[in-house]
């Protein structure tokens, strides 16, 4: 048997401080790491200004897309050692797409979303830049994204990359919980990856998996109000959101490819150019724009250099009107700035999050005789009526 290096089987491991050791056993799928548009996702944050509330939030989009790639590999394995038939072709398929998922999200992730390139959410910008890959490989990763669109016939494998029970939510649930040091957010994943099947062509949960679905959509709930939406985090978000929105107002000139999408227009920008951004241009120009003449900019990128954020106040009800104006009307004074900028320092808006959408959102358990039954509607369900619909909470943010 001819034993020569060109021809034995590719493998190698990544040491990830969640799972341990994540194995690369396919030679493409080492090539799609190895490109420039996926290893600039070293640089972009995978929790935007979470850092600045949880100090050890620092990891990055990168680590997230190999630990849904990890978590869809143990998933596949788990359905095919109960019989059903993935094939190898659909197998690197299925792991390609969660690899590259995240792939067109810009600096600061979410918190930048529709704001550097407005218009643009990272989920179409991740299919363009799939579909350039495709064409760098010649045309190898086209079945990742039927499967990254829905347009291939297994609905579960898309199902593993997009639903109610993806691998992408339960990587970022376990990483994120894991960074941040808050324990509420952790699930059994592991024990969820087991319970996985099919049925009828959706992807489904044996019986015995409830207890850890239930547990899994209360991390989720948890992790929205205790991480995602902290009061601080909120702040530090909202701020640089202001920054860019600000900049693009004042005209503001910053370094390198950044200044296009701050002062260019949107039709003229490439997929090329949109690559070569990531967090370190926006942190540049932040440090810049601090001694910028106009005083909400600098203000606000001062504010989030020397984490001096704007105090956030979560309330039930509707900010009301006569704060709003006290609070404007002060910054005014402070700053010797008119109503219109005070306004960019002292707004209002809202923050939502729900546990579980009962009209389109659906995690099915299959059942032991064969009937399937929603999480919602199982004996004695802890996802019931009463987590129906969004939690809404009013917020003020005000400058200190």
């Amino acid at each position: 048997m001819d034993k020569s290096p060109d021809r034995m089987p590719f493998h190698k491991i990544i040491n990830d401080p969640v799972y341990g050791f994540i194995t690369i056993d396919d030679a493409l799928i080492n090539d799609i790491i190895a490109h420039p548009y996926y290893q600039r996702l070293r640089r972009i944050s995978q929790m935007a200004m979470a850092n600045l509330v949880y100090p050890g939030a620092v990891h990055s989009r990168l680590h997230h897309s190999l630990g849904a790639y990890h978590l869809m590999r143990c998933a596949l394995q788990e359905l095919i050692s109960k019989g059903f038939d993935i094939n190898a072709e659909e197998q690197q398929a299925a792991k390609i797409a969660i690899l590259l998922h995240d792939i067109g999200h810009g600096p600061f992730s979410h918190a930048l979303e529709n704001v550097l390139a407005e218009g643009r959410h990272h989920e179409q910008l991740s299919l363009l830049l799939i579909e350039d890959l495709n064409k760098y490989f010649g045309g190898k990763l086209q079945m990742a994204i039927d499967i990254f669109t829905d347009k291939y016939p297994k609905k579960y494998l898309h199902q593993l990359v997009s639903g109610q029970l993806d691998v992408d939510r339960m990587d970022y649930l376990t990483r994120d919980s894991f960074f941040t040091g808050v324990n509420e957010g952790s699930i059994a994943y592991d024990r969820i990856l087991k319970m996985l099947t099919v049925h009828d062509g959706e992807l489904m949960v044996e019986e015995k998996g409830i207890y850890s679905i239930e547990k899994f959509l209360v991390a989720r709930r948890l992790m929205y109000w205790q991480v995602y939406l902290h009061k601080t985090v909120l702040s530090a978000e909202q701020m640089l959101q202001r920054i860019i929105r600000r900049a693009k107002f004042v005209h503001a000139e910053c370094p390198g490819v950044l200044n296009i999408f701050i002062n260019g227009k949107l039709e003229d920008i490439s997929v090329q150019q949109f690559c070569e951004i990531d967090d370190h241009d926006v942190l540049m120009a932040i440090k810049t724009w601090c001694s910028h003449p106009d005083k909400v900019l600098a203000t606000l990128c001062q504010g989030i250099i020397n984490r001096h954020l704007l105090k956030v106040k979560y309330s039930a009800e509707p900010v009301d009107p006569k704060l709003l104006d006290e609070k404007r009307t002060e910054v005014m004074r402070r700053l010797g700035i008119d109503a219109a900028d005070a306004g960019w320092l002292v707004f209002t808006g809202e923050a939502s999050s729900s546990t579980y959408n009962f009209e389109n959102e659906h995690i099915h358990i299959l059942f032991k005789d064969g009937s399937v039954k929603d999480i919602s509607e199982v004996d004695n369900a802890l996802i019931n009526e009463n987590l129906k619909g969004k939690v809404k909470k009013y917020y003020i943010c005000s400058l200190r």
